[in-house]
């Protein structure tokens, strides 16, 4: 889907742009329709009785800016806070999923017999204004953010995916999820699947295979930062000792917030001569919610802004403890989370749950989750803020408009003081002005699971650097990637390696250019796949990563958990690796930390291990959505033995011979 919505000049910066408009539902409206559109919100507001700036009177300013796509009539605000005298009878947009949509029902059995839990998601357009400020948005079944799918290990989780969009394909990752014997449901376009275009469906039907925090997202382009995202949940018997710790649990999303549709900007950071500026976020929010100065923006920047918008809200009971299960769903942005005066226990890691650490502030980069306990053991004569502060260190700019400490509020039940008072205090301590993740070396697992010892070790470096065109683009060890069209690696290794098609085999040369240990040529100049796991046995990969950029990238690898062994800058001590880290039962690793998304900071490396047991084409990128359209991805390619017996679903073949390309 092409946007509307030219690029606006914010106050940093000089001269506009243009925009192409391809979708049908993003006509500008006229004068007229404008005028009206206003007019009925006033009638509204002065109807309901709520007038501008209710709810939790959040220092809202009146001041508005133009529209020219301004919604037909907003309504009242979405997160007003009960007790606080704004109307009991306030709806929602229609378009705003309801907070309490992610609280999470402790009777929930964890022991319950497998069963098939049955989803249906219709991915459409339309605007919304999840912070005041009216943009173009892509929703999941006509709500943002996605609604919450919980599930149970061993499940079978099948999830139809219908495209309503007017012009651009679609598709769905489950991140976290192994996919063994399904990898081509992993929904990484160009990879495992094409798009689903406009019109069609695709049914996702995988086993869930693991326990703990996921998300889901859209991996087609930057969709997913346009709204096509939400949380996986799944319980096990494992994390029976684990609820003993706490009487209820919420579902947190916190992201950063971009004002115009994420193609604006992906083609202003793609643009010859542009070298290291990533978008600045304009906002963040909470489940979905924030507020936002609407006084930021003079009339000729474009927006409509309504400053009726609040924050979200957490109400929890006094004297209880809640598990917040926070997941980083946005696309630049790594946020130091804390909540004034309560300390964090964390209990989990992407996925793993570890021994419970108390922290003041804990950083979540992109696509990572950590679940805390909270205990509301503090005075209820007033609320508490929960502050999400973006490390804008790790930004190349600025951006004036951007309040860098995104909000919510932790409301005590039955506390009818909207606004947290001067007694709630943020903490004087602060993490290191970097993006960095926790200390692995604190976050010790619960459950161990010794790491084997490695059998194969290969390095990889990846950097940035301006190229052809003029172009600032992302090198795995000298290669940038693209995504394929009207076909898929995991497709052609299928149909190269005998499985699939006769014609394919064929086409393709045979088994002997595919089954390859080592970076697969066959795959063509733009993808850069390392065979692992080949010769019909099961490698234990370590993966010495090295950055030669000046940036923090957040690592996630499809498919997979892996230990993270060590880290370090400067030269990689071989000695101390081949004695405590690389044999069976080293002494440095037992209790190593595994999980699926990290952090790697400045011109340093990291040490990790996965065993390469699960068969097909497995991604592993930087999980900044501007670094991953710039290239900075790679492919894993295991089990060569397996997938030469495999044959891709007719249903997802079908999607290449149908795609529009993106």
């Amino acid at each position: 889907m092409s946007s509307s919505q030219s690029p606006r000049p914010k106050p940093s910066e000089t001269g506009t742009g243009t925009g192409t408009n391809t979708g049908e539902g993003f006509r500008r409206p006229s004068a007229l329709l404008i005028t009206a559109s206003v007019v009925t919100f006033v009638i509204l507001s002065l109807g309901l009785g709520l007038g501008l700036g209710l709810g939790l009177g959040l220092e809202h300013h009146h001041a508005s800016a133009s529209s020219s796509a301004a919604p037909s009539s907003p309504a009242a605000s979405a997160s007003l806070l009960p007790g606080s005298g704004a109307d009991p009878n306030a709806k929602l947009e229609e378009w705003r999923r309801d907070p309490g949509d992610y609280f999470m029902d402790m009777s929930w059995n964890i022991h319950a017999a497998p069963t098939t839990r049955h989803y249906d998601f219709v991915i459409t357009e339309g605007q919304g204004w999840p912070d005041g400020v009216v943009r173009d948005m892509l929703f999941i079944n006509g709500k943002f953010p996605g609604p919450l799918i919980e599930a149970n290990m061993g499940d079978r989780l099948v999830v139809n995916v219908t495209n309503k969009l007017s012009a651009n394909a679609t598709a769905v990752h489950w991140h976290g999820m192994y996919q063994n014997g399904t990898n081509w449901f992993d929904g990484t376009t160009g990879i495992t699947q094409c798009g689903i275009p406009p019109g069609q469906s695709l049914v996702y039907n995988f086993t869930l295979d693991q326990s703990g925090t996921y998300w889901y997202h859209s991996h087609y382009g930057t969709q997913y930062l346009d709204g096509i995202l939400g949380p996986l949940i799944i319980h096990a018997p494992e994390e029976a000792d684990a609820r003993q710790l706490y009487d209820q649990e919420r579902v947190v999303l916190i992201q950063d917030w971009y004002h115009d549709f994420s193609t604006v900007n992906l083609e202003t950071y793609l643009a010859p001569d542009n070298e290291n500026t990533e978008p600045i976020p304009d906002n963040g929010l909470v489940n979905g919610m924030a507020f936002f100065n609407c006084s930021a923006y003079d009339s000729d920047y474009g927006y409509t802004c309504f400053d009726n918008n609040t924050c979200s809200v957490l109400s929890l009971e006094p004297n209880t403890r809640t598990r917040l299960r926070f997941i980083n769903t946005g696309a630049f942005a790594e946020f130091e989370l804390s909540v004034d005066n309560h300390t964090l226990s964390v209990i989990e890691a992407d996925a793993t749950l570890v021994k419970p650490v108390s922290v003041h502030r804990v950083p979540i980069h992109v696509a990572q989750r950590y679940s805390v306990i909270l205990e509301t053991n503090q005075s209820t004569s007033t609320n508490y803020w929960l502050r999400g502060a973006m490390v804008t260190n790790c930004f190349t700019g600025n951006n004036p408009v951007l309040d860098p400490t995104t909000k919510a509020v932790i409301s005590y039940s039955g506390n009818k003081t909207a606004v947290p008072s001067d007694a709630s205090v943020d903490w004087a301590d602060a993490l290191p002005e970097h993006c960095i993740d926790l200390d692995a070396r604190d976050l010790i697992p619960s459950t161990q699971k010794v790491p084997p010892g490695a059998t194969k070790m290969w390095r990889l470096d990846f950097s940035f650097g301006i190229g052809a065109y003029q172009l600032d683009r992302a090198k795995f060890n000298g290669t940038s990637w693209s995504v394929l069209d009207n076909t898929t690696t995991l497709q052609q290794a299928i149909d190269g390696l005998g499985g699939g098609t006769q014609e394919g085999a064929a086409a393709s040369g045979g088994s002997n250019s595919w089954a390859v240990e080592g970076p697969v040529g066959a795959f063509g100049g733009d993808q850069f796949v390392l065979g692992v796991s080949t010769d019909n046995q099961i490698d234990v990969v370590d993966i010495l990563l090295y950055s030669l950029d000046e940036g923090s990238h957040p690592f996630h690898l499809h498919g997979h958990e892996f230990w993270i062994l060590q880290t370090g800058s400067g030269p990689f001590n071989w000695t101390h690796y081949h004695e405590e880290i690389y044999p069976a039962g080293a002494p440095g690793i037992a209790d190593a930390l595994r999980r699926d998304t990290f952090t790697l900071q400045p011109y340093k490396w990291t040490l990790f291990r996965f065993v390469a047991d699960n068969a097909g084409l497995w991604a592993f990128h930087c999980h900044i959505a501007w670094h991953l359209e710039a290239g900075l991805m790679m492919q894993f390619m295991s089990r060569p033995d397996v997938l030469g017996e495999a044959t891709v679903p007719e249903a997802v073949r079908g999607l290449c011979a149908a795609s529009t390309g993106r």
